[in-house]
């Protein structure tokens, strides 16, 4: 093992410290953690409860009425974000998979929270009608508002055999939508359409690269490659498990240039088993050292937190490491969070006494 600070081969230090303390436990299922510019944190269980914590406070549920909410395996309450002007409006997003009769869709909600936190007011929906498979697999449901008044949408293919490669499905797609009316962005790729990018499987992570407005997907392989993707407005990313007469073969690989064109490569990718991807961010601030401005990975099945050092252009990897701190020390980690100070804000998903846990890394040894 290398010593702290020495050298590796590829020139970079070693990892910093990270301290790791807990922000809120006693959780079921937290999959997504936000943050407001007063500090209040805000998570959501899969269950469908909200649960907010204020500065100097403690964890307390936030009253929201999620009515036809369906919690079955990878589905129920999933993306959480807020809008860039969360100050001015007190606007925020919600993802989660509904049914009502005989309809059954995935779709994204807005709300507004009042001052003191007690409770979610739905203001409309934004996007309804992503896939929702009958097994609960595939649901996407990544959120991330842009600063230019849009909304990101990573969504599954819910294992339908032709959706990722169908323009006219939501499904196993990256969208952008206007954050306040649910429509297509103008500047999409497609006429008329919120598809961004397609041919993707299941894509639970979003994250934007500082300093460059490059757009990264976080995506979940079959049982082999596991995916990091850089974004480019009507990209094609090679997912294509239709087997022609209907059936979802998931033998085919992820990105598939043979039976899909011009797909583009994987920046990162697994390999021959996965690890289940989950979630991506960008860490930023001198306490990462070397690290500064690495993308982190929320791992559920491998149960840690990747750390990729990307390529000056950003499509490839050039250093990975899974600091020991948290490597199998917290069980499934669902969504790592970047924050303005530097620190990392993680949820896991473990179904036990889960937790919204807050990671600092120290260049002191």
């Amino acid at each position: 093992m290398t010593a702290c600070g020495a050298p590796r081969p590829d020139g970079t230090t070693s990892f910093p410290a990270l301290d790791v303390v807990t922000e809120i436990d006693g959780l079921d299922h937290p999959w997504d953690v936000v943050t407001a510019p007063d500090g209040t944190l805000l998570t959501g269980e899969r269950s469908g409860r909200f649960v907010v914590k204020r500065p100097g406070g403690s964890a307390r549920e936030v009253a929201a009425d999620l009515p036809g909410l369906v919690v079955d395996h990878e589905l129920g309450l999933m993306g959480i974000a807020l809008a860039p002007d969360f100050d001015a409006t007190r606007t925020l997003y919600s993802c989660r998979s509904h049914a009502a009769g005989e309809a059954a869709d995935i779709r994204v909600q807005s709300w507004t929270v009042d001052e003191h936190w007690t409770a979610l007011t739905p203001t409309g929906v934004l996007v309804s009608g992503l896939p929702l498979s009958s097994r609960g697999r595939h649901g996407g449901c990544r959120l991330l508002p842009l600063p230019d008044g849009t909304l990101l949408i990573g969504t599954g293919d819910a294992t339908q055999a032709t959706s990722p490669q169908d323009p006219g499905s939501l499904g196993g797609k990256v969208l952008r939508v206007d954050a306040a009316t649910g429509a297509p962005a103008e500047g999409n790729p497609f006429p008329d359409s919120a598809v961004y990018t397609l041919g993707h499987r299941n894509v639970q992570g979003l994250t934007i690269r500082p300093g460059t407005g490059e757009f990264y997907s976080v995506e979940h392989g079959t049982h082999r490659d596991d995916e990091v993707n850089r974004l480019v407005s009507g990209g094609n990313y090679g997912w294509n498990p239709d087997a022609g007469d209907g059936s979802y073969d998931e033998s085919v690989p992820m990105t598939d240039p043979d039976r899909v064109p011009g797909a583009i490569s994987a920046v990162w990718s697994s390999g021959p088993a996965t690890i289940a991807t989950a979630s991506g961010t960008f860490v930023t601030g001198p306490e990462w050292g070397e690290w500064d401005g690495a993308l982190a990975v929320g791992v559920l099945k491998g149960r840690k937190v990747l750390f990729l050092r990307l390529a000056p252009d950003g499509r490839s990897v050039i250093a990975e490491t899974a600091p020991p701190e948290l490597a199998d020390a917290y069980g499934r980690i669902r969504t790592v969070v970047a924050q303005p100070d530097g620190s990392l804000l993680v949820t896991t998903d473990n179904g036990d006494d889960d937790k919204v846990l807050r990671v600092t890394a120290s260049t002191d040894r």
